[in-house]
């Protein structure tokens, strides 16, 4: 049955959960376990504190923390409220989760404390400015107006109006009675927004792709049965929540199948490796290079790996050696790729189980059920099996629209409801989907997306710089980083201005997977009679591809 037909919303799904699951452990955090039915609890009292912090069905409510138990909590108390989840990338900066918060009029934040030495709230309080606001109405930050509470993932919080710590916020809603949590929950509609996730196109502006509770919970139900998760798996979830895969195919698809939930904020190989032989893991998705990374660390046969069964990896070139080594070597029986993007659901096509290592690697495999997938030409008319040209998506899980943004959903989905997806792609005689190229020139960094246009524009603001192209180069670690051809402005901030200060600038000013790696300054861009840069004669200058 799919998940929409049976569950009908998020919310509904994580009631079923508790029930149907119970004891089944569903999240471990160290030494914290938790249950399934607890974990219900837990979501209900997240949820209540929302009503009490006066979300509204539809209300946008943001998460900006690395993989925990909190943000499976929060997250799912406020889409359980009727919110619409909007996921803030742990990589960005204060300035780009301003962006986003502002763009969606987000009325909650939860936040995390201190990540990877950095205080996330300072860093957002120096974007969008401290409070100077004391009234009962008065919200954190002033630069974010509809913001009216920021939640800290921590015992402490800043002591100004409008921030709370966890605990604070969660006393709130012990006013709120259960029935009143029921009664909102049950008044989501399986048509109605779950959550928006943002992505880039050539404009470099982001944009938030509106995903429906249907369409999330039918998608990632046909993944589920495809990657033949199960009752009792043990995931070890490194995607990071605030991606499609790490949140959907990761705690969404969880709760459909009953598997317990092992998060990880920060992927080292030797943390993950101690965690497969500790919790038994036995289901383990992700960018080919973490796995790359696990099968060539030097004290991997020290760690007991038997448990794993299911590999879903994508992302990138996934290369013929490295399935048959999570085969061959380790004895995974199920090594699965697969393609997708965020105005998609995240999921387009797989491969089956019982796929050849040939067809593993070398394709992102068919069509999920429901899904219409061709390759067309400039013309638009479809193209032969083996013949390239730009790959188009028609079906249940093609996002209603981009938030807001009727002029940029009608270049993205044509009339026909067929999704452009920017990519070119070969179909095979069996329907097996090769992805070849970007039409959007997007590459990815370590299995992180990496707009050129948005890295160009937020590079053009530091004073020294009048221009700048990003484009995409093979990294060995990495898959690909990005390289920036650089002209220099004319003015005093040009002077002395070196590769390795540019790249210092970067690091202050963006997530660190968009930061270019290789920084040329070049005295102008090569453009074609139009004025657009040649995309093509930078990657030939350096060799790229």
């Amino acid at each position: 049955m799919y998940g929409d037909l049976e569950f009908g919303s998020i919310p509904r799904l994580v009631r079923t959960a508790a029930e149907r699951y119970g004891d089944r452990e569903a999240v471990v955090e160290g030494r914290s376990r938790t249950g399934y039915r607890q974990l219900g609890e837990r979501v209900e009292r997240a949820a209540a504190a929302c009503l009490a912090a006066g979300v509204e069905p539809g209300d946008r409510v943001a998460v900006w923390a690395p993989n925990t138990a909190d943000w499976i909590v929060c997250a799912l108390g406020a889409v359980t409220a009727g919110a619409v989840l909007v996921p803030v990338n742990t990589r960005f900066k204060g300035a780009e989760a301003a962006h986003v918060l502002a763009r969606t009029r987000a009325k909650l934040l939860f936040v995390t404390g201190t990540f990877l030495g950095t205080s996330y709230v300072a860093t957002l309080r120096r974007a969008a400015g401290t409070n100077g606001g004391t009234g009962p109405g008065a919200g954190p930050l002033p630069g974010l107006p509809h913001l009216r509470r920021a939640v800290v993932l921590a015992d402490a919080a800043p002591a100004s109006a409008g921030f709370l710590t966890w605990k604070e916020f969660l006393a709130a809603g012990e006013t709120v009675s259960p029935r009143e949590v029921r009664a909102r929950a049950d008044a989501v509609r399986a048509d109605a927004p779950s959550d928006i996730l943002f992505t880039s196109g050539t404009t470099g502006e982001p944009k938030g792709a509106v995903i429906t509770h249907a369409q999330t919970l039918r998608a990632f139900g046909t993944w589920s049965e495809l990657a033949g998760l199960r009752e009792g798996d043990r995931y070890l979830i490194v995607n990071p929540f605030f991606h499609t895969f790490g949140y959907k195919a990761g705690i969404v698809a969880a709760l459909m199948r009953g598997a317990t939930m092992v998060p990880l904020p920060v992927f080292t190989p030797e943390a993950a490796l101690a965690l497969i032989a500790a919790e038994r893991i036995t289901v383990l998705p992700g960018p080919p290079t973490l796995h790359q990374a696990l099968l060539e660390h030097p004290l991997r046969g020290a760690y007991d790996l038997s448990s794993l069964r299911v590999v879903v990896t994508g992302a990138a070139t996934v290369p013929r050696r490295l399935v048959e080594r999570l085969r061959d070597e380790l004895g995974i029986p199920v090594v699965l790729t697969a393609y997708g993007m965020s105005e998609a659901t995240g999921l387009v096509t797989m491969c089956r189980r019982g796929d050849s290592a040939e067809v593993v690697a070398g394709t992102s495999g068919r069509a999920v059920p429901g899904t219409e997938v061709k390759v067309v030409g400039a013309d638009g008319a479809a193209r032969p099996a083996g013949e390239p040209g730009e790959v188009l998506v028609r079906g249940h899980q093609v996002m209603s629209g981009y938030f807001e943004d009727p002029a940029a959903t009608a270049r993205a989905v044509d009339s026909g409801g067929w999704l452009h997806t920017g990519d070119v792609g070969v179909l095979d005689g069996e329907g097996n989907l090769r992805i070849t190229d970007r039409l959007k020139d997007m590459f990815i960094v370590g299995g992180f997306n990496a707009f050129p246009a948005e890295i160009e524009q937020l590079l053009a603001r530091h004073p020294g710089v009048a221009e700048a192209a990003v484009v995409g180069v093979p990294d060995a670690r990495l898959g690909e980083v990005g390289r920036a051809f650089v002209v220099r402005s004319a003015g005093a901030a040009a002077a002395g201005l070196t590769a390795e200060g540019l790249i210092g600038w970067a690091r202050r000013e963006m997530a660190n997977y968009k930061v270019p790696r290789e920084v040329e300054f070049v005295a102008e861009l090569p453009r074609n009679a139009a004025g657009k840069v040649l995309k093509g004669a930078l990657r030939r200058r350096c060799s790229c591809r």
